[in-house]
């Protein structure tokens, strides 16, 4: 693997300041789209072990990583906001036709920009990125839907803790086996913590999180897309993700008949553990349906 440095630059777009990482060569580029609570950090590992072969493009979202954030007052944090901005950096940049890597937040992003400009997408590889019902494990996500019925202290209450260190290392640890645990590199949890912790980031994450509502009111799209678009598709899922459970993979099959889905032993966040055997698989993925595809 020949290892080309990853440069980290800003744009501005529509007023606001976006960070991203960038590296590889100027042709074959991957929009690379992160979740919560992280940013561009976590491809850290993976964007050098593609960049021999594709440009990789990782933006911070507003309101995360190295972007600007700007009060929940003076922006309107949704997902159809943050998609509109995605949209706009990707024309900023000069991007007209892409692969797509979403997770976790970066799935509804990536997927409304794919709705707006499904010309723009070559291809879509989704890391524990969901678009199915069954794909949202009961758990994690009974405080999330309650808040999404009705907003109260009471019902923020157990939402705000996702985001303290303590939730957020719950992210990363769980459902990696003991075999893989001592790869998790505790800096990424503090990492994110720490950006979570700035002045502002209380009120712009419960917005978010309340707004999830309208992602799942766009399932059905996002699916009719998919049998409509026949989109080559690549599922990397950690199988232990309490988050988005496996059954959100395989789900994709049903409208993607022809989608690969693999099913890692790790957690949420697969990358922090399973980097190298990702990079391969995404690399093998996008020669053999994408590249050829085009010919």
């Amino acid at each position: 693997m020949s290892v080309l440095p990853t440069h980290h630059r800003t744009v501005t777009v529509r007023g606001h300041e976006i960070a991203y990482r960038e590296a590889g060569p100027a042709g074959a580029p991957v929009l690379l789209l992160h979740g919560f609570p992280t940013s561009s950090h976590m491809f850290r590992d993976l964007i050098p072990r593609l960049a021999d072969r594709y440009r990789l493009i990782a933006p911070d979202h507003l309101g995360f990583g190295r972007s600007s954030a700007p009060s929940a007052t003076d922006f309107a944090y949704t997902f159809a906001g943050l998609a509109e901005l995605t949209a706009a950096f990707t024309e900023a940049l000069g991007l007209d036709r892409f692969a797509l890597y979403v997770q976790d937040y970066g799935a509804p992003i990536g997927l409304r920009l794919a709705l707006a400009h499904p010309e723009r997408i070559t291809a879509l590889v989704t890391q524990n990125g969901n678009a199915y019902e069954e794909g949202l494990g009961a758990d994690a996500w009974a405080p999330v839907l309650a808040l999404i019925e009705e907003r109260t202290p009471e019902t923020e209450a157990p939402v705000r803790a996702i985001r303290s260190l303590d939730g957020i290392r719950w992210q990363y640890e769980t459902g990696v086996p003991a075999a893989y645990r001592d790869l998790l590199s505790p800096d990424a949890w503090h990492h994110d913590a720490a950006l979570m912790a700035r002045e502002g980031q209380d009120a712009v994450q419960l917005d978010l999180i309340a707004d999830y509502g309208s992602n799942l009111a766009l399932y059905p799209a996002f699916q009719e897309w998919f049998r409509t678009s026949r989109v080559p598709l690549l599922a990397v899922w950690g199988e232990g993700d309490e988050i988005f459970v496996p059954a959100g993979a395989e789900a994709f099959r049903r409208d993607l008949p022809d989608a690969e889905v693999h099913l890692l032993p790790t957690g949420h966040f697969a990358l922090e553990t399973h980097a190298p055997a990702i990079a391969e698989l995404i690399g093998d993925f996008l020669e053999r349906r994408v590249e050829k595809r085009g010919k």
